[in-house]
């Protein structure tokens, strides 16, 4: 049973990332946090100390709740392209839904605070894409690339598209362009 404290931490970090996600990292205040859960300032505080530990406590909980779980997905024997295909729809939801987005507040965060957390979230990425291209290339799923060019248009485009969608009109045909370009890029062709 999860305990009242659990709980309070768990809607202070909701209330949060939609600040984050709104108005980046370097806006956000703690009284901004006060003000969305309408906590006193003590009682935020006896949770976090300020922005820094509560963005990274987002960030960590994002972390251990990864919907592209491609590790699990691979030891359960599941089919190389069913595993990108759920991957690739979950990214275009994400680039076509940036205000959901934290691109923002990781770009500021890593730009005033530390990039060291960012470094090491994308080694978890990077590794987590070889390792699923490189299994769909051993069970003869995916065409043979160079798998580190792939995985750096994979994260840096999607990440850039992250970012340009909050300060740039995208239409849906450009999400779609991506993932079916990626997906080409990737899939053994039928004959």
């Amino acid at each position: 049973m999860i305990s009242k404290k659990e709980r309070t931490r768990e809607m202070i970090l909701q209330a949060s990332y939609r600040l984050f996600a709104r108005d980046g990292f370097n806006k956000v205040t703690m009284k901004d946090v006060c003000d969305a859960t309408g906590m006193s300032r003590g009682g935020l505080y006896s949770h976090f100390a300020g922005t820094k530990e509560l963005f990274e406590a987002i960030l960590i909980e994002i972390s251990k709740k990864d919907e592209m779980d491609f590790y699990k997905e691979m030891d359960e024997g599941l089919s190389a392209v069913d595993i990108l295909d759920r991957a690739l729809v979950l990214m275009r939801d994400e680039m076509e839904h940036s205000e959901d987005s934290l691109s923002l507040a990781m770009y500021e965060y890593a730009g005033t605070v530390s990039n060291d957390m960012m470094n090491r979230f994308n080694r978890i990425g990077e590794q987590k894409w070889t390792a699923l291209i490189e299994y769909g290339m051993a069970r003869g799923e995916f065409q043979r690339v160079d798998v580190a060019e792939i995985v750096n248009v994979i994260l840096y485009v999607y990440q850039g598209v992250r970012m340009w969608s909050r300060i740039v009109s995208m239409t849906p045909e450009t999400f779609d362009s991506i993932t079916n370009h990626i997906r080409k890029q990737l899939v053994v062709k039928e004959p």
